[in-house]
């Protein structure tokens, strides 16, 4: 069968029925308006008709014959769709807009089919090129879809008294501890006052080199993969076999040196034996592709959830991701890049944990070294999309050997100060922890309690599944 002799899917009839019915009834435009647009119609005299349909009902007026054509000849297009005898056919082929919304529908879902036929006939011949790079074109693939989607399929409105009797019930589940308000953090006073990493949130967690950022990452990550709660982690810095030392090294207290120069001991392998058992169970998915797009990023998590139920997703770092189109600049690019990590927590229910580099402002500033908001590389887009926003501090980094006032000129050797700066559903926090250079460990100042026990009393509402 030749493809290009055959018709994109069309229904002349029913476009004349809608455009009938839209002329003798005014209030049959509410039925539709939200879902139909100008490019659902296949013939372009119906396209114009719709158009100036449209026009009138944005600006209030009568819709009817004598408006119709009075807009269409002002737009000199009248003559185009065959005239004020053009437009009395169509009121004469409906007697009621009872099915209008039904009928539109349908006309929707042959626009539909004809955009994924013009999309997949515009990669088709993309992929037969020589030149062509088969990830990009995945990328194109995947916001083609998106595009489709997003223009054709709306977001239905919903009664608040349909949410209410939830919403009231799963406070009442985790006043009862049946439930979790989020996934735990590492640090056991950060859980209580946040709640713990929300789905749906965008959590930045931004500092300067050497804070310790992908180790406070893998520490939240490891400690939920532990009570058995998928978690994926994408890495555009360090492999996955540097991430595996990493974790090695924080979960059998062996220095991590000895990983990368002094090599391990006979003793040294004996007391890793149960962290390789302990971790050879965990749902821990490692994906360490360099200069990972947003749009690749998100084809990889909505797998992963569809696979294997994945409730968390790390990215170190956000800085190092790209767009497959990158029109604009850097910083519009970012904005894309922040914008669609909170498009991902939304759309697949889950925590997005994004690490942030921080600009050299911070290296530069007299007296504290502490971090601000506005020390956030291309701070404008990231600030904006993030439910919250973390930073981590480490004074002993510059030589600053006691704390403020604010912890009584305390020593500041093995610890590190994490600043909620920014937080959509609670306050803001400001503590210190626990920090083990030696194995990249972060650790609660106060106790000695396991992390991994703390987050075995987890449980996560799936009441929603993907």
């Amino acid at each position: 069968m030749n493809q290009n002799n055959l018709t994109p899917p069309q229904d002349i009839k029913l476009e004349r029925a809608v455009l009938g019915a839209l002329m003798i009834d005014r209030q049959a435009m509410y039925d539709i308006s939200e879902f139909m647009h100008v490019d659902v119609f296949y013939e372009v005299k119906h396209k114009n008709i719709y158009n100036a349909v449209k026009q009138l009902f944005i600006a209030n007026e009568p819709i009817d014959l004598l408006t119709i054509s009075n807009l269409l000849k002002k737009q000199d297009k009248l003559n185009i769709i065959g005239g004020d005898l053009y437009l009395i056919e169509l009121t004469q082929t409906v007697s009621s807009t009872a099915h209008i919304e039904f009928h539109a529908r349908i006309l929707l879902q042959k626009y539909i089919q004809r955009e994924l036929i013009n999309k997949s006939t515009q990669i088709i011949k993309e992929c037969y090129k020589e030149n062509c790079d088969a990830l990009e074109m995945l990328d194109k693939s995947y916001n083609n879809i998106n595009e489709i989607a997003n223009n054709s399929i709306q977001t239905q409105e919903v009664l608040i008294s349909e949410i209410v009797e939830t919403q009231i019930e799963k406070g009442k589940k985790i006043f009862e501890g049946k439930i979790k308000s989020g996934l735990p953090t590492p640090i056991r006073k950060l859980t209580q006052k946040t709640g713990g990493w929300r789905t749906d949130e965008l959590i930045i967690i931004a500092a300067r080199p050497g804070m310790g950022k992908t180790a406070f990452a893998l520490k939240n990550a490891l400690g939920i993969a532990k009570a058995n709660i998928p978690v994926a982690m994408f890495s555009l810095e360090m492999s996955k076999e540097q991430l595996t030392n990493r974790i090695l090294s924080m979960e059998a207290k062996i220095d991590n040196s000895k990983f990368n120069i002094y090599g391990l001991s006979p003793e040294d392998i004996e007391q890793l034996e149960p962290t390789k058992n302990l971790l050879s169970y965990m749902p821990f998915y490692i994906d360490d592709t360099p200069s990972l797009s947003i749009e690749h990023l998100q084809i990889k998590a909505k797998r992963l959830k569809n696979k294997h139920k994945i409730q968390l997703v790390v990215v170190d770092y956000l800085q190092l991701m790209t767009c497959s189109n990158k029109n604009g600049n850097r910083e519009q690019e970012i904005s894309k890049i922040s914008r669609g990590l909170k498009q991902l927590a939304k759309s697949i229910d889950v925590s997005v944990i994004a690490l942030s580099q921080l600009s050299r402002s911070v290296e530069t500033r007299g007296g504290s070294k502490r971090p601000l908001l506005s020390d956030l590389r291309e701070s404008g887009a990231i600030e904006q999309d993030a439910d919250l926003v973390m930073f981590l501090y480490r004074p002993e980094y510059y030589q600053i050997s006691e704390w403020d006032q604010d912890y009584n000129n305390e020593p500041t050797e093995n610890e590190c100060e994490y600043i909620v700066a920014k937080n959509r559903n609670g306050g803001l926090i400001r503590n210190r922890m626990h920090f083990e250079g030696r194995y990249t460990l972060f650790s609660d100042l106060e106790t000695n309690d396991d992390f991994e026990n703390f987050c075995k009393d987890f449980k996560i509402d799936n009441s929603e599944p993907f």
